[in-house]
């Protein structure tokens, strides 16, 4: 299951929001490895070296000269598409409310199951050029994340709904250097669009509007009416809704490497780089009625829609892959892949005024091994 990604709203009197990215302890963040249903069969073991269809435009494009000698100079179009299916089970066992609240109780369900699904495509173009320069293209989407809670759980002030995409058009090159050895690269323009909600108390805000009132006026009617209106505070009925969108183009590289020093085996090497997004956006509310005359009155709007922005740095990786053929229906496949999670050290979020919070995230890098075999049965059937 992707890990989660989140938004944690915190209002206060002089400033608006906290944005937070989390994750569960999961390997892969929110990287989606599900980029080809070959791949899939065989856990992606050997994917920078085994070419066996276009997909290797986005795995290692060197592999497009071994495609091509395959399809005997014809162009190739691979496509699939993966649905994920992914469940949450929450049962509260006494956690703590959010510090903007004190010691409120806070009201709402405590054992929850909520199931996502994900449609996630992807294509991918081998056309050869010459007899040594192959062109391919890749369409897919490498990272994403989607949550949904409803807004009475109990966890709402942390997070309601969380939806993360990217779209990845990649363009390669590859090029047949010698009988043993082939490289490749491409560019890479990533579209990424993030869409995070929670609630906000009420009850919070409208009292520290009033008491912030009552220190320069000494006057207790603001917080008459705020306790009049708001008896209790962390409720369901009363909570103000939060939704931050944002969204950004930018671009990257990769390159690949591909040896064949023997008719029987492929060594691939392959890498991907970081691509830094700079998001831009809105921060927009649906604010309790309650709420609608203290901020007539006042003048005083933490909840006004505002342009915020935000950077993220998604990792570059770097994978080595082994395909060997055993005999002529066997083949063995191996695949080491490293990926630069540290690269996500903290998320800053600012707007106009300036910077609004910085959170630290400091993940650590994780490396995947797989392994998998090719079992060719007949010329049909693999």
């Amino acid at each position: 299951m992707p890990a989660s990604f989140r938004l944690k709203l915190s209002v206060v009197f002089t400033s608006y929001s906290l944005l937070l990215i989390t994750a569960p302890a999961h390997a892969a963040g929110f990287a989606l490895i599900e980029n080809s249903a070959s791949g899939m069969g065989k856990a992606f073991a050997g994917a920078a070296a085994a070419a066996e269809d276009a997909s290797t435009v986005w795995f290692n494009p060197a592999g497009m000269t071994y495609l091509n000698e395959k399809l005997d100079g014809k162009a190739q179009l691979t496509t699939a598409a993966h649905i994920v299916s992914a469940r949450t089970d929450f049962t509260d066992k006494g956690s703590a409310p959010p510090a903007s609240l004190g010691a409120a109780t806070i009201n709402g369900e405590k054992n929850v199951s909520e199931e996502v699904n994900s449609f996630i495509p992807n294509f991918y173009y081998v056309r050869p050029l010459n007899e040594t320069i192959q062109f391919g293209l890749a369409v897919n989407g490498p990272f994403g994340s989607k949550t949904h809670y409803e807004q009475d759980w109990i966890g709402r002030y942390q997070a309601t709904e969380t939806d993360l995409k990217t779209v990845n058009l990649n363009p390669s090159l590859s090029w047949k250097a010698n009988d043993k050895l082939s490289l490749g690269a491409g560019i890479s323009a990533q579209y990424i669009e993030a869409e995070l909600g929670s609630a906000v108390d009420s009850v919070g805000a409208c009292r520290k509007i009033a008491t912030a009132v009552a220190t320069q006026t000494n006057s207790t009617a603001l917080i008459d009416y705020c306790n009049a209106t708001y008896p209790t505070a962390a409720q369901t009925e009363t909570d103000t809704q939060a939704l931050v969108k944002g969204d950004d183009i930018s671009f990257g590289y990769n390159l690949g490497l591909l040896y064949q020093p023997t008719k029987m085996t492929r060594l691939g090497l392959s890498y991907r780089s970081k691509i830094k997004h700079n998001l831009k956006g809105t921060a927009e509310y649906q604010v309790d009625p309650g709420l609608l005359p203290v901020i007539a009155q006042t003048g005083i709007n933490t909840f006004e829609r505002r342009d915020i922005t935000s950077s993220i740095k998604l990792p570059d990786s770097l994978s080595f892959s082994l395909a060997h053929h055993v005999n002529d229906r066997l083949e063995v496949l191996g695949d080491v892949t490293w990926t630069r999670w540290s690269n996500f050290k903290e998320l800053v979020v600012s707007d106009a005024t300036g910077v609004v919070t910085s959170v630290q995230e400091n993940w650590n890098d994780v490396t995947r091994v797989s392994l998998g075999l090719n079992y060719k049965y007949s010329d049909k059937l693999t």
